[in-house]
Order: structure tokens, then C-alpha cells, then sequence
């Protein structure tokens, strides 16, 4: 499974914002830009997405031709298909405390998806679908604390504290996600090729 490694902290600061939700992440201070074309405004919008999801360029460009077929608003298509990854809502229920955790959660086997073991941080997660913690993992006091102290602030999602799983209620809405991304730039950039 190929993935992101690297300085995120400096990421950050290039992005000019946290898409890791570190709480250090730019405590050094943005990096100042010069202005920047319309070309380089959608380069940036592009790479924060990329970023706010860990995903890489070939995966990041299968969910743009998936959401350009799609009806609708591709921009909100997109962020709503990278909203419903697995690893994503494993991070937003609060199993884990960032998105490589819930990442390495999901690939090492602790996450079940309708009761069934779910190893691929990319699975698409529908409404209705239920995830949880597996029976064994629920007793390591990493998992538990962090699940247990998470306060859910999406309205998506719903958590059961007592069971240790998390329902996806509904697609989310494009407003719901906490995402600071201008996804109609980011489409115009792959609508160029």
C-alpha cells in the first residue's frame, strides 16, 4: 500500500492552513505566497484536498473521473466520495486520533465493517453501513480512550459508546464536511487535461 511520508508540518505551512488537524502543525507560521496565477490557485486547492484525505495522485484522479460521471455537482461528488472512505470515518467517529492512525487501524485489522473485517483504508462506506471496533482491540486503552473522549461533531454520523461502533446515517452534505477546500478549483484543474 503506497503512502504519504514525509515532513507534514511543512506541508501545512506551504498549504497555509492545517489539513491534519494537528494542533502544532503551524505553530512556526504560514509560509507568505506571492500571488498566485489561476493555474497555481487550483494547483493549491488541489494538493490541500489531497492532503485533508491522504491520497495520492492516481487515487485522487480515479475519484475526480468518478465524481465528473456522477449527476450532480462534481466538486460536491468528489469531496463526498473522499468524505466516505473508510479511514475517514474510522478518524471522524474517533477511534483514532488522526487520519494515518485510523489508516494503520483499518490496515492492521482492528476496524469491522458490517461485522465483517474491512483491511483497505479505501473502501467506500455507505448509509447505513456500520462500523466498529473489533471484539479484541476494544480492550487496548489506546482505542477506547480516544473513542470514548471524541465528541462526534458531524451530523452523518452516529456513535454507539456502549457497543463501540459508529453508523453512517446519510451521505453527507457538502456544508457537513469539514473540509476548507474551493472544490470547484480543484475539478477545473483536472478538467484541463
Amino acid at each position: 500500500m503506497a503512502r504519504k511520508k514525509g515532513p507534514r508540518f511543512k506541508v501545512a505551512r506551504r498549504l497555509g492552513e492545517n489539513v491534519y488537524g494537528h494542533p502544532k502543525a503551524l505553530k512556526r507560521g504560514i509560509k507568505n505566497h506571492r500571488k498566485l496565477s489561476e493555474y497555481g490557485m487550483q494547483l493549491m486547492e488541489k494538493q490541500k484536498l489531497k492532503e485533508y484525505y491522504g491520497v495520492l495522485e492516481k487515487q485522487m484522479t480515479r475519484y475526480v473521473e468518478k465524481a465528473l460521471r456522477s449527476a450532480g455537482n462534481t466538486g460536491d461528488n468528489l469531496v463526498q466520495s473522499l468524505e466516505c472512505r473508510l479511514d475517514n470515518m474510522v478518524y471522524r467517529l474517533g477511534f483514532a486520533s488522526s487520519l494515518r492512525q485510523a489508516r494503520q487501524m483499518v490496515v492492521h485489522g482492528h476496524i469491522r465493517l458490517n461485522g465483517n473485517k474491512a483491511d483497505r483504508p479505501s473502501m467506500e462506506v455507505r448509509p447505513g453501513d456500520t462500523i466498529s471496533l473489533k471484539e479484541k482491540s476494544q480492550s487496548i486503552a489506546l482505542f477506547r480512550d480516544a473513542f470514548l473522549s471524541h465528541t462526534l461533531n458531524v451530523p452523518y454520523l452516529e456513535k454507539d459508546e456502549e457497543r463501540f461502533t459508529g453508523v453512517l446515517i446519510r451521505k453527507p452534505l457538502r456544508e457537513e464536511i469539514p473540509v476548507n477546500v474551493k472544490d470547484s478549483l480543484v475539478v477545473e484543474f483536472y478538467s484541463r487535461r
